[in-house]
């Protein structure tokens, strides 16, 4: 089915930072498959792990025990503020489970017959149908109407937005179940958190029994310089959701609750392959291997590097740019307003210089390249960058 605009490139092998096309071709990967290979393409150390968890057992029901899914699960909580975690496949399929966690909450410890998730403007959280209701862009969802409702929004970092459409909502009694929102808005170009903005949110949910449920998907993991957003933000969530970067490029997903906040029983959900042994021995691999390596630090100031580096794009290109946002590796180059210039037509150009790079929306080339990235490959990112640019500016 075309659901895909998908660009003339064919890859057939990848190695770390690199990806080679049919005709032998190597192009440095800044996407990683969109903030998800976290160790690179083919890493040595997970292909080494999966291959030895082939030969033990692929898949198991979740009516059974699986050693693996408890290890992860047990590093999980042993490395975040949650307790408990449910695995699944993606991270739509995480947020599913974090809206029925909020309905149900919101019902047994708020009274509420019909709850209300408040989102943020311009988020992102997935494309099923629960999902696509809660984000906050109408280009995802037109066509799809009739939407689920039970969902309303507020402009991000905006205190007085979340306040008075809190205000209307709440006058009359309690209405609303949780705050679904984004640490740092991926797809919806690279905007961070404002710490005092948290805060705030964090205080309101806490003062009413609301859940802070945090979408971590593309922020998890060590992407930020931390392994989670919500440290950078010094705001602990009630629940929060993971996926891309925990299985370094295999299927999983997570919702992670804090004692307090899990209301879901025995029959109230499941996932068919979720938390399977091959899955999770993926997830185990790549957090253990993300501390042995010391990414967390590295990716901190790997961003820096590439920070820095945008910001002298910037100044080569005055016309054209605006700033640079982002935190560790996960970066974007906002193109001004009256420039002519696409983050899709950049996008499109890079792959003449063998540089694989993503749009954030119509005006932010975004840059979320393995954790494992080096200083000359930065190098060279910015420099096919550069010419990219000077070629079509």
């Amino acid at each position: 089915m075309e659901t895909y605009q998908r660009l003339p490139l064919k890859v057939i092998k990848g190695n770390g930072c690199w990806i080679w096309d049919e005709k032998g071709k190597k192009y440095l990967d800044a996407i990683a498959g969109i903030a998800t290979c976290s160790l690179g393409h083919s890493d040595r150390k997970l292909r080494k792990a999966l291959i030895h968890q082939l030969k033990k057992i692929q898949h198991v029901s979740n009516l059974y025990q699986i050693p693996e899914q408890e290890a992860l699960a047990e590093w999980l909580t042993k490395n975040s503020c949650a307790d408990k975690v449910f695995f699944c496949n993606s991270g739509a399929e995480a947020n599913e489970a974090a809206i029925k966690l909020a309905r149900k909450h919101g019902r047994l410890k708020r009274g509420i017959e019909k709850p209300i998730i408040l989102c943020a403007k311009s988020s992102f959280h997935g494309r099923t149908l629960a999902a696509l209701s809660a984000t906050g862009q109408l280009k995802y969802q037109k066509g799809f109407e009739p939407l689920l409702e039970g969902f309303e929004f507020f402009n991000f970092n905006d205190a007085k937005s979340f306040k008075n459409r809190f205000d209307s909502l709440e006058k009359n009694g309690p209405r609303i179940a949780a705050v679904l929102i984004e640490p740092v808005q991926g797809e919806g170009g690279i905007h961070l958190g404002n710490k005092d903005f948290f805060k705030l949110l964090n205080e309101i949910c806490k003062k009413n029994q609301i859940l802070l449920i945090f979408d971590e998907v593309q922020t998890g993991m060590g992407r930020t310089g931390h392994w989670w957003g919500y440290e950078y933000l010094n705001v602990e969530p009630d629940a929060f959701t993971i996926a891309k970067g925990l299985g370094g490029g295999h299927a999983i997903g997570a919702l992670l609750v804090k004692e307090m906040a899990n209301v879901l029983g025995k029959g109230d959900h499941a996932s068919t392959f979720g938390g399977n042994p091959f899955a999770c021995k993926a997830g185990i691999t790549v957090a253990k291997e993300i501390e042995k390596r010391d990414l967390i630090q590295k990716s901190k100031l790997k961003g820096q590097q590439i920070e820095q580096s945008l910001n002298e794009i910037i100044n080569l290109f005055p016309d054209h740019f605006r700033e640079t946002r982002g935190i560790g590796l996960m970066r974007g180059l906002v193109i001004k307003d009256n420039s002519k210039l696409t983050a899709q037509l950049v996008v499109k150009e890079a792959l003449k210089e063998r540089l694989l790079v993503i749009s954030a929306g119509e005006k932010v080339i975004r840059m979320v390249p393995p954790l494992t990235i080096n200083d000359r490959e930065i190098r060279l990112l910015i420099k096919k960058l550069k010419k990219t640019l000077q070629r079509i500016t």
